[in-house]
């Protein structure tokens, strides 16, 4: 099922089928990619308990093995709607008999998006309904529409960083990094930059980004709540997707153990976390 939502300024399309943001549109321009399954068959799935890509796709806990897949399982999964106005809405996502057998916990994950002005806020509610700590990763993956080639667009970060972007073999990282060109805080977009996967930032001091196309910004995008970016386009495909993480894909030496990954969170019992990103529309 869809969702719309409006308001003066834009509007936003969202289904039921992990909560995934489907459009943002401002003036009959929309800024979120269109599935194209020769490139992407997603368009802003969440990360959710995992982020990025276990160590042989397994973790232990209390001497116990499960597996899961890269990203978790979040995404695959219809939402309830537990409340929606014109310009808001609530989906909600709680364990059930198959989540359990591969993530013992007990949780509610409430899903909010709000339109606010030129802005659509993003915010994730995750609930321990647990007697214990419990813990997990999440992280967005929204893919934003380059309507003209990539070379025509670049990222302009609040701060001048030194972009340290982190190497992954086989999808987990092996502790080598590059540093990655910049001036003023501009990083300069093009295919060649992410032949070698995603960039991964551990360290920015920035709290937020404009996306500029012919050096002039379309959006800007808040992500202070999350500690770790990813940045993601696949070679020759008229997207990009920036993506907050609280969490990370585990390196290629974890002992496996979920309480010790890099960036996880531990949330203590009968007790909530909230974590939230947004979109302005320029």
């Amino acid at each position: 099922m869809k969702i719309s939502l409006s308001n003066q300024n834009i509007s936003a399309q969202i289904t039921t089928l992990g909560a995934e943001l489907l459009s943002l549109e401002k003036d009959h321009r929309n800024y979120i990619w269109t599935i194209d399954e020769q490139y992407w068959n997603k368009t802003s799935p969440v990360l959710f308990p995992i982020v990025g890509r276990l160590k042989n796709d397994q973790y232990t806990l209390n001497g116990k093995e499960f597996s899961l897949p890269r990203h978790g399982f979040a995404r695959n999964y219809e939402f309830d709607v537990l409340k929606q106005t014109e310009n808001s809405v609530i989906f909600k996502l709680s364990t059930n008999e198959e989540t359990v057998k591969v993530y013992p916990f007990d949780f509610d994950f409430l899903y909010h998006y709000v339109l606010n002005g030129n802005v659509l806020e993003i915010t994730f509610e995750i609930i321990n309904k647990n007697s214990f700590e419990m813990p997990f990763s999440i992280g967005a993956h929204p893919a934003f529409r380059l309507e003209n080639p990539v070379e025509n667009y670049s990222l302009q970060f609040e701060k001048e960083d030194l972009f340290k972007s982190y190497h992954l073999t086989h999808e987990n990282f092996d502790g080598s990094f590059s540093i990655i060109e910049s001036k003023n805080g501009e990083i300069l977009l093009s295919d060649t930059l992410f032949e070698n996967d995603a960039l991964v930032f551990k360290t920015l001091e920035s709290n937020y980004l404009f996306l500029a196309e012919h050096n002039k910004p379309v959006l800007k995008f808040y992500f202070q709540d999350f500690p770790f970016l990813g940045i993601w386009k696949k070679i020759k495909a008229p997207f990009l997707c920036l993506e907050p993480w609280q969490g990370l894909a585990d390196n290629t030496n974890h002992n496996g153990n979920f309480l010790e990954k890099e960036g996880v969170i531990i949330l203590q019992p009968n007790s909530s976390k909230k974590l939230g990103y947004k979109i302005e529309i320029l």
